[in-house]
Parts: C-alpha cells; structure tokens; sequence
C-alpha cells in the first residue's frame, strides 16, 4: 500500500469545518494536522479550496448480483459508487437465489473480494421457514438481517407472524425492514385495475402503496421491536405519518429503533411523475411534497439517522414498461453525495449534518469497526469534494451498467474529484485505479 498526503483541506468531521492535512500510512489515517507537508509520501493531494469528508457508507442498495446480471453487477456499481464518493455500502439479499443460507450469503462476499472496488457488507435475507439459518449468522462480520415486511423486487415477502415473532425475539444484531402492508397494497391494486385496465398512469402509484400502508407496517414492525427489545432499522422512509414513530430525544448510540431516509423521497414528489414516469417508480412509492418535506425535516431534527438510497437499478427498456409491469428501483448511488451537497448550496442543510447522516451515524448505528470518521487510527475512507465545480449528469458519465439515471440532464453544484477507499487512491478526476479491492466490514459486536 502507497501512503498518501493531503495537503490544505477543508475537512468536514464531527461537526466541524476546518483546515488541515491528513497523512494516510498503508490503509490508515496516521496523522491530521496544520504541518504535514514534510511528510514523504507516494501521493501528495493538494486540496486547496477543496472540502475532505470521510466516505459515504450506503447502507441499502441492490447490485443484482448474482442472478440479474443484465441490470448490474456488484464491479459496476462498486465503481459507480466509489466515483460518487460511497466508500462503502451495505447491499440487499433479493438477488437470484436469495441470501437465505451462509453459504449464499458467502457465495456474494466471495464476488465482492474479487469485483469491489468500495468496501461492502451483504444482508442475510429473511423467508419464512429460514430462522435457525439466520441465527448461524457471525453478526461480527455481517451487516444484519433484512426482512421485507412487505413485497418489492424480488418478493422475499416474510408475512407469517409467528416467523415475524421469532426473527425479532432471537435475533441478536440489527434488523432492517421494508415496511408496506402488502394487504392493503394489493386490496388498492385491485380496485385500480378495475377501474383503469392494465394501461395505469403510473401517477397512481402512491395512491397504490399509500402512506396508511406504509404506517400499518412501520408501526407494527416499531411495536414488534419494543415488545422484544429488538435493534431495529426502518428502511426508505416515505411518509409524514411514520416519522412519528421515532424519537429525536435519545443519542444514537442508545436508540433501539432507528429510520433511514433515501434521496429519492428528499429529491421528488408526486408532481414529478409527469414529467419522469415510471422512472422514478420505488417502493415505497414517492408521495407528497408535504411528505417531502416532512421526511427532509425528520432527517434535521434527528428522527431520521442515515440518509442511503435504495439504489436499484433495472434496464431502461424494463422501466419502460406499462405501470403494472415497470420494476420499482432506479439507480442512485453516484449521484447521492452531489444531491445532498444541492441540497447544502440551497441553505436547506449544513455539511456537518450531510456527513453525519452519511458517514458517521451508518458507523454508529451498525457499529461498523473503524470506519466512518476521520480519525487517526481509523481506515482511510476519504472523499474530496469541490463545491464549486458544476457538472451535467449525462449518458456518456452515469457509471451504473444500466446506463441511466433520474437526474440525467441535471447540473449538480459540486463534483467529487478523489475517491480513498481503505487507504487506496481507488478514484481521481474521472479515473479509476482498480489494482485494489475494497474490504470486508466488520462490526464492534462481540
């Protein structure tokens, strides 16, 4: 490993702006300081003008692999992401087969150590017959359990509450959901193809997956959790109504039961659909400009931890599908530090409070073992940003293998230029050194 120098920065870390160096030794922050610029090193940076945050750590996306290959690939996205300043992300079971046995779920961590450019972490996927498998899980070494507590791509749907009961009662780590009451959403899917067809205007989307099924499931996964004392997570916040069910008053590393909020949910509302379609079809669905806005709020005042963005990518020609055979999902995962750095130029968000959510609280809330600050000691998981520098999203420079994206044609503010991952100069101005690989995370659990 080459050591690294980075000279005048503006370094954007537990809660603080100031300026400074950072001397990276092998895979580690050695030192961060005013004089450093005797050091010798292998790469010196000088990132005058120039704001240092430690990387993102994405933890929800979907990279397809194995088994939906033609969408993306865990290389292909590593590399999207990495260019978008995530340095590590935490990835979803819904693949083909599902991760719903240990040697599944080392079947992707085997693809990752030889593909990933970024750091990564596989979900073990919940079904309902697979319990004493999850409980085989080192929770030291693997992010956490996912259950969908209601049905998205892939349908791993877990809808049997006794296997509800006894993933959140034994399960010693953290639990992750996806909460939409796939009863409700099927009873409203039936009423709208009756009275539409199968040609729906996608519009009616969030009129399908409504707000009261999102909170039928929400609360009862917050009441499952309360009962049995369970970490829970709730993942892609939607609604106004379920940010209710969390607490802004308890330090993060006390909450049992935290949010996640995605750029998607912060970037669009439902005027959007005329203009983007099934594009900017997810699930949960996007709602309301006052949901919008409420989840953008929640994510302020401290009821909402993490800010991720469910990146899941599917092919052009399948998104342009008719509303009921268009997939949920798009791809993100490049574009979400830039987003939320527009959002900062808005005045609607400080830097401090972007890195908190994106850096520091996914280290805290999934006690991820030296990551996610900017600390000497700690893995050199680095990202240079220039806030000043406008840049189109085009085809010709989305980096998903799906080729698109919901912000095509949009010029963001700030572009990432340097990209470390554990130490390794991995991105530098559009240019990518994949001689090495991202590594295993591991957890602070034992």
């Amino acid at each position: 490993m080459k050591n690294t120098l980075i000279l005048n920065a503006n370094i954007v870390n537990e809660d603080k702006v100031f300026q400074g160096d950072v001397f990276i030794k092998g895979r580690f922050i050695d030192a961060i300081g005013k004089d450093l610029g005797s050091r010798s090193a292998d790469n010196i940076i000088d990132a005058k003008g120039k704001y240092l945050l430690p990387g993102a750590i994405d933890d929800q996306v979907h990279f397809r692999e194995p088994g939906l290959t033609h969408k993306a690939t865990i290389y292909s996205e590593a590399r999207a992401a990495v260019a978008g300043g995530v340095t590590s992300y935490m990835e979803m079971p819904n693949t083909i087969p599902p991760a719903f046995t240990i040697p599944l779920l080392e079947d992707k961590y085997r693809i990752a150590s030889r593909d990933s450019l970024a750091n990564y972490s596989f979900f073990m996927g919940a079904s309902n017959d697979n319990l004493e498998e999850v409980m085989k899980v080192d929770v030291a070494n693997v992010c956490g359990l996912k259950i969908f507590m209601g049905s998205s791509t892939g349908n791993l749907l877990v809808d049997d509450e006794k296997s509800l009961e006894g993933f959140f009662s034994r399960f010693p780590s953290l639990i992750a959901t996806h909460c939409e009451d796939e009863a409700t959403i099927l009873r409203n899917a039936a009423a709208y193809r009756e009275k539409y067809g199968e040609d729906l205007p996608v519009k009616f989307h969030p009129l399908i997956r409504t707000a009261e099924a999102c909170y039928k499931s929400s609360s009862f996964a917050v009441a499952l959790a309360r009962k049995h004392g369970t970490k829970l997570h709730v993942l892609h916040i939607s609604t106004a109504r379920e940010t209710e069910l969390f607490d802004r008053s308890i330090p993060l590393e006390r909450k049992q039961i935290t949010a996640e909020a995605c750029v998607h949910h912060l970037s669009f509302n439902d005027s959007d659909y005329e203009r983007l379609g099934t594009l900017i079809k997810w699930n949960p669905a996007i709602e309301t400009k006052e949901d919008q806005e409420a989840i953008f709020s929640a994510v302020l005042d401290g009821r909402i931890d993490v800010i991720a963005t469910d990146h899941a990518p599917h092919t052009l020609a399948e998104k342009e599908n008719p509303y009921f055979k268009a997939p949920s999902g798009g791809p993100l995962v490049q574009h979400t530090l830039v987003a939320m750095l527009d959002f900062f130029h808005a005045g609607k968000i400080s830097l401090e409070t972007i890195v908190r959510k994106m850096a520091h609280n996914p280290a805290i809330l999934f006690q991820i073992s030296g990551r996610g600050f900017i600390r000497e000691g700690y893995y050199a998981d680095l990202v240079l940003v220039d806030l000043a520098r406008k840049w189109t999203v085009a085809q010709e420079n989305i980096l998903s293998k799906c080729g698109w994206s919901p912000f095509q044609g949009r010029t963001f503010q700030s572009q990432v230029t340097h990209t470390i991952v554990s130490g390794h100069l991995a991105y530098k101005e559009g240019e990518f050194d994949e001689r090495i690989k991202g590594q295993r995370l591991t957890f602070d659990r034992r």
